[in-house]
């Protein structure tokens, strides 16, 4: 038997793709360890070079502890020398992510079946239903590194959301790199379809979506939403720029108007939150006041910032004329705008009744994602009923 350890970088898919590689190892017989195992598995990220920088050195602080580490994930099928000169003791695996938990699994060898069914090591279960993307935004490394878009079949997806619940998971996230382009051909079923089954798994209290592409919010699936009492109001849809000569030299399929005219309707209902790249090579200072001008036209109460990072492999691999100090000055002010707009949002609770997800002692989100700051003694996994009492740099505090 081998002892392991398993960590992410980045995103919920991340996630998602790490617990494959711990549930394969647990169910092989081996033994998860926090520290001081055998074996760490390390899944990586590559969507800018920051996150390639965090993922090499996790991976060579894991060397230094552990016999055997194994970098998977995006990062470890990207192009060039991004993991070149690690220790000895390090593999990267450069393959397809659905063969990467059996190829880790065969490397380190079972012992036999012991524990088929792992528990998801977060509160909320993220469920994958839907991998890699068949688009070309010219800044993108991800289609590169996990290939085309391919769903799972839904009644695999339906399955597995029974079995998080039966586990404990009041909550459960579906995710994907696009998840709007989830198809089950066979059986029928697009993403709308699939969110009204998987919200009436018996026992399941919380639906929530992980991100969706605004060119698949549509009336259907904003339908499903409504009529889908467990389905969360909270959107993340990813904006990117709020300039449409920057979009269209992202090679983004959708104009600004598009965009606003998608969410008209829906700010008073949903949460709205985004991803913005800050620095894109056709980004000017007009074009970036732009952005500011979208962001808050649209009633979004959070912006994830990422500095514009050129990837290996794509056609803006050589381009990058925006200076850091801009891009710097840039995303502070986009941060400051998204602050204030969060602290609005979360004003907005003071006063209201609502039901938090307890995800750690003295602390949980509620139906819409908003950070709740609720008493140490709520337990964690919980739903709790809370009152908003005021709010915090954190969070909204509950009464």
């Amino acid at each position: 038997m081998a002892s392991f350890s398993v960590r992410f970088l980045g995103c919920k898919i991340s996630h998602v793709d790490a617990h494959a590689v711990r549930e394969r190892l647990l169910a092989d017989g081996h033994e998860e360890l926090d520290a001081a195992a055998d074996v760490a598995v390390v899944n990586t990220c590559c969507v800018t070079h920051e996150a390639v920088t965090k993922s090499r050195k996790e991976a060579t602080r894991a060397a230094r502890t552990h016999r055997r580490v194994y970098v998977t994930g995006c990062g470890a099928n990207l192009s060039g020398d991004a993991f070149a000169g690690l220790p000895d003791n390090v593999l990267v695996v450069a393959r397809r992510i659905e063969e990467t938990p059996d190829f880790v699994a065969g490397d380190v060898g079972a012992i036999g079946c012991v524990r088929a069914d792992a528990r998801l090591d977060r509160v909320r279960a993220f469920v994958k239903v839907q991998d890699g993307c068949s688009f070309s935004c010219r800044f993108c490394v991800i289609p590169l590194v996990r290939g085309a878009s391919r769903s799972r079949a839904a009644d695999a997806v339906l399955d597995e959301i029974r079995r998080r619940v039966a586990q404990g998971h009041r909550e459960v996230v579906l995710t994907g790199i696009n998840l709007g382009c989830y198809r089950d051909r066979a059986a029928g079923y697009r993403l709308p379809r699939l969110v009204r089954e998987a919200g009436s798994t018996p026992g399941l209290e919380r639906l929530r979506l992980s991100s969706i592409e605004i060119n698949h919010v549509d009336d259907e699936l904003v339908r499903a939403l409504r009529e889908t009492p467990t389905a969360s109001r909270h959107l993340h849809v990813p904006l990117q720029s709020g300039d449409d000569a920057v979009l269209q030299a992202m090679g983004r399929r959708y104009s600004t108007g598009t965009y606003l005219r998608r969410l008209e309707g829906l700010r008073e209902e949903f949460n709205l939150t985004s991803d913005v790249i800050v620095g894109f090579p056709a980004e000017d200072e007009r074009a970036f006041e732009n952005t500011l001008r979208v962001v808050e036209e649209a009633g979004l109460t959070k912006v994830h910032v990422f500095p514009y990072s050129p990837r290996p492999g794509t056609v803006t691999a050589a381009d990058d004329p925006v200076p850091s100090q801009v891009k710097k000055e840039r995303s502070a002010r986009l941060r400051a705008a998204s602050h204030a707009a969060c602290l609005a949002h979360w004003g907005s609770k003071v006063g209201r009744d609502d039901v938090v997800l307890v995800d750690r002692p003295g602390r949980g989100y509620g139906d819409d994602y908003s950070p709740w700051l609720v008493p140490e003694s709520a337990p964690v996994g919980e739903l709790v009923g809370v009152r908003g009492a005021a709010v915090s740099e954190e969070g909204i505090l509950a009464a």
